[in-house]
């Protein structure tokens, strides 16, 4: 009879006889820990260096390259660049595009809006990058949302409170608590008009002081003659403060997106388009 102390780990062997025991330890097998800490962080640095790799590549495959190599060189630090074109055109569509592309380089785009609320602009954000997602089949559309929504700030103000003190004294609250450094600075649906070159020069000050590259979408109409220039007539008491001017000129099915003023020459001029279907920029072919 076995010992009583290795009961635990006896078994009979149905092809031995019943006088003869067979004792067998038990198998020691190792224990995964999938909780650990290493192994989290490995699956933390793959998927943000997924999603690293991910914002290469859509920056590299952003039409608007063509007009400088990156968005800083459309319009220069201190500068100021302009969409203009007529209503529901597509000058919002654009102007999120450019700043998206400076959102994926993680640097921060404060959008300044004078006529829609903040839940609007935010959609026009989400429903952009879902069709860059579409059009480039990326999978990881919430993960790349949630890597660089952080990287934008939207601010509003009714057309008629705006001013550049009072945009320069939010901007400084922001700042000085450390929530928003703005690298980028979009106001979209301020009027043009003639009692803006003095507000403007002001602006100018403003973006120059703090490094900003600071984009305006101009509102045109239909009946109105551009100047001598090509530059809209909104613009041409204030041209010489302008670096950047870029057109949509929509043209039958096609909205051609012209570079007027700024950019890397009239052989580039027209070659790109912003498809209405998707509002997305794309290469002329």
């Amino acid at each position: 009879m076995p010992d009583q102390t290795m009961c635990f780990a006896a078994h009979h062997h149905p092809n031995r006889s019943m006088g003869a025991s067979v004792v067998e330890l038990p198998v020691e097998r190792p224990i995964i820990d999938f909780s650990r800490g290493y192994n989290r962080a490995r699956i933390i640095q793959l998927r943000e260096r997924n999603l690293k790799m991910l914002k290469n590549d859509l920056i590299l495959r952003n039409p608007l390259r063509l007009m400088g190599r990156e968005n800083e060189a459309i319009v220069p630090e201190g500068g100021f660049g302009a969409v203009f074109a007529r209503a529901g055109v597509g000058k919002t569509a654009l102007i999120v595009q450019v700043a998206l592309n400076t959102m994926l380089q993680q640097k921060n785009v404060l959008h300044v809006s004078l006529n829609d609320p903040v839940e609007k602009v935010n959609l026009w954000y989400q429903e952009v990058l879902n069709s860059l997602a579409h059009q480039y089949h990326v999978r990881q559309i919430k993960e790349l949302w949630e890597s660089i929504q952080m990287n934008r700030f939207i601010m509003t103000f009714k057309v008629e409170g705006f001013s550049v003190p009072k945009l320069e004294e939010r901007v400084k609250d922001l700042t000085e608590q450390q929530i928003f450094n703005p690298h980028m600075v979009i106001i979209d649906g301020l009027p043009f008009d003639d009692r803006l070159r003095t507000p403007l020069e002001g602006m100018k000050e403003f973006s120059e002081k703090h490094r900003l590259h600071l984009w305006f979408t101009v509102t045109t109409h239909r009946h109105e003659a551009p100047g001598a220039d090509g530059l809209p007539v909104q613009l041409e008491s204030v041209a010489d403060l302008f670096d950047t001017v870029i057109q949509l000129q929509p043209e039958g099915k096609k909205i051609h997106i012209c570079c007027l003023k700024g950019g890397p020459g009239d052989e580039q001029t027209g070659h790109q388009l912003l498809d209405p279907s998707t509002m997305l920029i794309r290469d002329l072919k």
